[in-house]
């Protein structure tokens, strides 16, 4: 029995609102919001696998593939970029970051 694609889109729907969340309440500290922002991509990939699966064709599972490995290295760089602002500033708090400022 498959999900209705209605259904798939409510969950994503639902999944991107509360990682667009997770980005604004907590715009302080970064990794939150590089945890918001891999949940609003798994949506996007809820969205691109439950849309490929209602039509029946593979692209939409592909493209997801592909999302999925483009995200894999942007958490990477991430992660690199947030343990090095740490070690230079010791603080994950996007305020302290102000340096390119006038």
């Amino acid at each position: 029995m498959s999900v209705p694609l209605s259904h798939v889109l409510i969950v994503a729907s639902l999944m991107f609102a509360m990682g667009l969340g997770c980005v604004v309440a907590w715009r302080a500290n970064v990794i939150m919001m590089l945890i918001g922002i891999e949940i609003m991509l798994n949506a996007v990939m809820l969205t691109f696998v439950g849309g490929s699966a209602h039509w029946g064709i593979a692209d939409g599972q592909l493209f997801s593939l592909m999302l999925m490995a483009l995200t894999s290295a942007e958490v990477s760089l991430a992660l690199a970029m947030v343990v090095y602002l740490h070690r230079r500033k010791q603080t994950v708090d996007t305020d302290q970051f102000d340096s390119m400022k006038g």
